[in-house]
């Protein structure tokens, strides 16, 4: 006679938890005062007038190779990198003007080096995609997809080994999501509890391809979940969700429980590069987020909520536009590098 199946002892597995491991605070909106507020107006309105001169630098032949504009994107860097301090650095890919201007660079030495300059901030030498300045903390400007990520950990893991209180902030976008060496930064950055916020720039589009289409998940914030690593989706078109999200991360990471993602959902309104026609979206896609979300208008809105005169703001814009087009003026004319500069900066030697 078959024997009836032993009954079990063990209790009912407790289903598994919603995440495997702590989580931060879901962050809120940045309060700002009001010179706060025209801060973020400057900012944001000074990367714009300066892309749109470089675009137009780029159709005269002024700036050779390739050139990637942060028109739309605004918000992003000025949220987050108001909230750094000296301690800390940047790293981004080749859609790296603004980041710049933001590490503190004048706007004459970052147009001055996309026109190939000696007086660029890289000698001339780096152009649009390859800008870096270790004194502004700031470690480039990539060309290669996601090279940025892996050398942003070990920026994390430099702050970690100094004990100097610095964290490291490194950009990439939808398109870089993908790439694997992302995934073994994430790993290692985990494992040592490095001071790294990994910020994915989703403008919705790698190059000419949806991120619907390209990523199996899209909900690219979900991307570190396997490594421990928590996650947060934030309104990139916002610079007050972008300020709180930093503030949120910061607190994270500087609180020793390592690296954390920062999902920033925005977009651009040029080609991925001035030779993209952009010809996969309409206008009227583009257009109508220009209409309900653009991060300067809506500062602006805020702002003359406030009581600040349409004059200030109009100030404000003249101001901008004269720092722009000086940078413009300097950059066409100060001299090119000395051809013996092929054969500086080439290495260099530690001690």
């Amino acid at each position: 006679m078959a024997k009836a199946p032993a009954s079990s002892s063990k209790a009912p597995s407790a289903p598994p938890p919603a995440s495997n491991r702590e989580r931060p605070d879901e962050p809120r909106p940045y309060e700002a005062s009001k010179e706060e507020l025209l801060q973020f107006y400057h900012d944001m309105l000074l990367i714009r007038r300066f892309e749109e001169k470089a675009g137009q630098l780029y159709g005269l032949g002024l700036i050779g190779g390739f050139c990637h504009l942060y028109i739309g994107q605004e918000a992003v860097a000025v949220g987050l990198q108001s909230a750094l301090t000296d301690k800390d650095s940047v790293i981004t890919g080749y859609r790296d003007h603004g980041h710049m201007l933001l590490c503190g660079i004048p706007p004459k030495d970052v147009m001055a080096e996309l026109t190939g300059r000696q007086a660029g901030i890289s000698k001339g030498k780096g152009g649009s995609m390859h800008m870096f300045s270790v004194e502004h903390k700031f470690y480039g400007g990539h060309g290669i997809v996601g090279a940025q990520v892996s050398l942003g950990t070990g920026l994390g893991f430099a702050h970690k080994y100094r004990g100097d209180g610095g964290v490291a902030l490194a950009y990439f976008g939808d398109g870089a999501a993908n790439q694997g060496q992302v995934y073994e930064s994430f790993n290692m950055a985990e494992l040592w509890k490095l001071p790294v916020i990994f910020v994915i720039e989703n403008n919705q589009y790698a190059m000419g391809t949806s991120v619907n289409r390209a990523s199996s998940e899209d909900q690219l914030y979900r991307r570190g979940e396997s490594f421990r690593i928590p996650g947060i989706q934030v309104d990139g078109m916002d610079v007050l969700a972008a300020r709180g999200a930093a503030e949120t991360a910061l607190e994270w990471v500087r609180a020793g429980k390592g690296p954390i993602i920062l999902e920033m959902k925005t977009y651009r309104y040029r080609g991925h590069s001035m030779s993209d026609p952009a010809k996969y979206r309409s206008r009227e896609e583009v257009q109508a987020v220009r209409d309900k979300s653009d991060p300067i208008e809506h500062v602006k809105k805020l702002l003359e909520e406030q009581g600040v005169a349409e004059a200030d703001l109009k100030k404000t814009e003249q101001d901008i536009r004269k720092i722009v087009a000086e940078a413009a003026d300097f950059s066409e004319s100060t001299p090119e590098p000395d051809p013996k500069e092929l054969y500086t900066d080439v290495l260099v030697e530690t001690y």
